[in-house]
This record gives structure tokens, C-alpha cells and sequence, in this order.
């Protein structure tokens, strides 16, 4: 067995282990490149990209110092792409298929690379660095706006003479053993961000915990919240789409994060509107958090639409309706299509509630239930008086906040 090989044996059991346990990339990295350190192999810096699956974010960098340990970094999505990464030698690589770079930071590459010069600045002085793409972008041709799946590393040492051959060697041996590693450990991560992305953070949890069979539902007691724009529909025939989605976008970023930030858990998108859940251990929670979300988002979308308004762009008023009882929570659907939502009366009902804002003149309601159950409370609940609403047989109290 080779010097390198024996090396690497126990950083590739370790690694495998790591895997079969689904430990994070940060632990994973962390633990490998001191485990790289401590087989001698004297390295000063380490560096891997990889893509995420995300909304905002378009991949994920993590740096390993000697001085530092391991931090991270995420990538924004652009239209435009950073200097910084088409003056890489991850770019180059890439662009040029090619799987290997090494550099002994001398010369015209540090003219070519700007970081290559800067690593020399801290010390360093030999650079390495390999690509690995997976599954159907192994063979693809590089395509700067779907780079696809895999990882970019680098690795770069203050050792006077560079790194060996039998430094190189061992990190080549080891790094298709990490790329597998990691490839697992992106998988969850992407499977967890995803989910949550669009089923809720909650919702993606449980379904990630393998709630998944159809009619697997358990009963509890939360709060329901109904939001919705005002005249949306008529805002849709008088303005662009482009600019419409970018309208619903900006008042939903500020419903989403002031639910979220209070404990609420976002069930669905319905056209103009989010229904959304409290539940927060009991009623009262609940019920306070739910008011606590409501009375906060009034005031920010006041700020937002004279926001809007001075900068000459389409502005919105909004409903919510809140209404607490037990509610059914889990799997409904078909056998290949399901949905994790909630159903039961307390649903319909806040649909109910939600269509009294035009008669009561409120933007605010709030059923009898969600103010009893938030006793004591310091917002200011009025009575709107009672009403009969279609499907119930006793009438109901309504209230609304308000705000002086």
C-alpha cells in the first residue's frame, strides 16, 4: 500500500461513516480537513462551492483556515454574474473542462486570478484545486446559467516547497469519497429546504418525517388565519403582470415574515391570499400570537403603501379574519398528488368571517373565540356586534382591533 493510500484509508471510512449518520456538510468539512491536517498534509486553506436549491440563494461556499476553522457563505441569485466568479478558477475550470488546476502562485496567473494573488498576500504558496459534476451534467457542456450539480474544491498550503506528490495524490484518492459524502448531505438539506419552501416550515418537517400516507391527519386546536388583498381582482385587469407579481410578492413578503416572526405557520398561497396557522402549544398562545401578527401587519403595510405610493407604483389594502376551534391537520388528496392542509368547520368558518369585511367595514375581525381565548389581552378589541353567517346556527360575535 502507498504512502497517500494509507493515508486516506481512514479519512474515507470516516467519511463514510459521516454519511451513513446524515451528518451536515458543516460537520462534515470541519472534520475533514483537520483530519487532512493531521496526516501532515500542511494546509493552510480550503474552499468548496456547491449549488443550492433555493429561492434567494443559487449555491453555498464553505471555507476551511488553519487560524479559523470553518465558516460559510451564501450565493445570491444574479442575472448578472459576480467578477469574482468569472475571474475564478473555478469558472476557468469549468469553462474549459477542465477537472485539474494547480498553481505555484507565480507568474501571469496572478494577473489572470485575482485571488490566487490575494492567497499569495497571506502566505500561501501553492494552489490546487479539482472539479467533480454529477449525474447528467457529468458529461454536459458547461452552461453558465445552470451550472448543475457538483462541487468546486480548492486547497492551498504555506508550506515553503508547495504541497508533494504524495499530498496531491492523497487528496485526489479521497475527494470522490467526499463528493459522495456530500452529495447525501445536500440531498437532505435540499429535500428540508424545499419542503419547507413550499409546504410550510411545519408542513415540510412533518412530510419530511414521513407523514406521508393519505389520510394521515391528527386533530388539534389553533388558530386560523385568513389573509387577502382588497380589490385585487380589479388591480389585475389595470396593471402589467410583471409589475402585478411584483406588487403580490412585495405584500406577501411582508405578511409571510410578520406571521412567521410570530410563531404562525404558512399553509398555502390561494391566488390573493395565505391561510395560515397558530399553533403554539395552546389556545392562548395561540390566540395571542395570531392578534400580536395582525394588530403588526396592519402598521407595516400603512408604511409600505405610502412606501409605494411616493415611489408611483400600484398600492393594495388588505382583509384577515381570525378564528380559533379544532381543526383536522395532515395528508388529503390522491393517491399521487396530496396537499398537507388543514379541513374542518373552524376552516370554513374563517372563509366565512373573511367575507364579512365588506359589511362590517373592518379590515380587521376577529371571531368571539379568538377573543376569549386571548384573555387578558393589552390589544384593544371592539364588538362589531353579531352575525349570522351561512352554515351557522347561532349567531357570532365578531370583534376587530382597535387602533386609536
Amino acid at each position: 500500500m502507498t504512502d497517500a493510500a494509507s493515508r486516506a484509508t481512514p479519512i474515507i471510512d470516516w467519511l463514510t461513516a459521516e454519511g451513513l449518520r446524515g451528518a451536515s456538510r458543516q460537520e462534515m468539512l470541519q472534520g475533514f480537513c483537520q483530519r487532512l491536517a493531521d496526516t501532515g498534509v500542511p494546509l493552510l486553506r480550503f474552499h468548496l462551492a456547491q449549488r443550492a436549491y433555493h429561492p434567494k440563494y443559487g449555491g453555498i461556499g464553505f471555507s476551511w483556515t488553519r487560524a479559523d476553522g470553518l465558516s460559510h457563505e451564501f450565493y445570491e441569485h444574479s442575472d448578472t454574474p459576480r467578477d469574482e466568479w468569472l475571474y475564478s478558477t473555478f469558472y476557468y475550470m469549468l469553462e474549459r473542462d477542465v477537472p485539474e488546476f494547480r498553481s505555484k502562485l507565480t507568474g501571469h496567473v496572478l494577473e489572470r486570478f485575482p485571488a490566487l494573488a490575494q492567497f499569495k498576500q497571506r502566505g500561501a504558496t501553492d494552489y490546487f484545486a479539482l472539479a467533480k459534476r454529477f449525474g447528467d451534467f457529468a458529461d454536459a457542456p458547461f452552461d453558465p446559467r445552470r451550472p448543475g450539480e457538483g462541487i468546486l474544491s480548492s486547497w492551498s498550503t504555506d508550506h515553503p516547497e508547495g504541497f508533494t506528490d504524495t499530498d496531491l495524490a492523497l487528496i485526489r484518492q479521497i475527494y470522490s469519497h467526499l463528493a459522495l459524502a456530500l452529495r447525501a448531505a445536500s440531498a437532505q438539506q435540499m429535500a428540508k429546504d424545499l419542503l419547507q419552501v413550499y409546504l410550510g416550515r411545519d408542513a415540510g418537517q412533518r412530510v419530511l418525517s414521513g407523514e406521508i400516507q393519505r389520510g394521515s391527519s391528527r386533530q388539534i386546536d389553533a388558530v386560523i388565519c385568513y389573509f387577502d388583498l382588497k380589490g385585487f381582482t380589479q388591480l389585475a385587469e389595470q396593471i402589467p403582470g410583471a409589475e402585478l407579481i411584483d406588487m403580490l410578492n412585495d405584500y406577501f413578503g411582508l405578511a409571510v415574515e410578520t406571521i412567521q416572526s410570530h410563531g404562525g405557520n404558512i399553509l398555502k398561497f390561494m391566488g390573493d391570499g395565505i391561510l395560515s396557522m397558530f399553533d403554539l402549544g395552546s389556545i392562548g398562545e395561540d390566540a395571542t400570537a395570531a392578534l400580536a401578527a395582525a394588530s403588526a401587519l396592519q402598521g407595516k403595510i400603512r408604511k409600505r403603501n405610502t412606501e409605494r405610493a411616493a415611489q408611483g407604483v400600484p398600492t393594495a389594502d388588505f382583509t384577515l379574519a381570525l378564528h380559533a376551534g379544532e381543526i383536522l391537520y395532515g395528508n388529503i388528496g390522491s393517491e399521487n398528488r396530496l396537499d398537507f392542509t388543514v379541513i374542518g368547520p373552524t376552516v370554513n368558518l374563517t372563509a366565512r368571517i373573511s367575507g364579512m369585511h365588506t359589511s362590517v367595514g373592518r379590515s380587521i375581525i376577529v371571531s368571539e373565540q379568538v377573543q376569549k381565548a386571548a384573555q387578558p389581552t393589552s390589544h384593544d378589541l371592539v364588538s362589531l356586534g353579531r352575525y349570522m353567517l351561512r352554515g351557522v346556527a347561532e349567531p357570532v360575535e365578531l370583534f376587530t382591533i382597535y387602533e386609536g
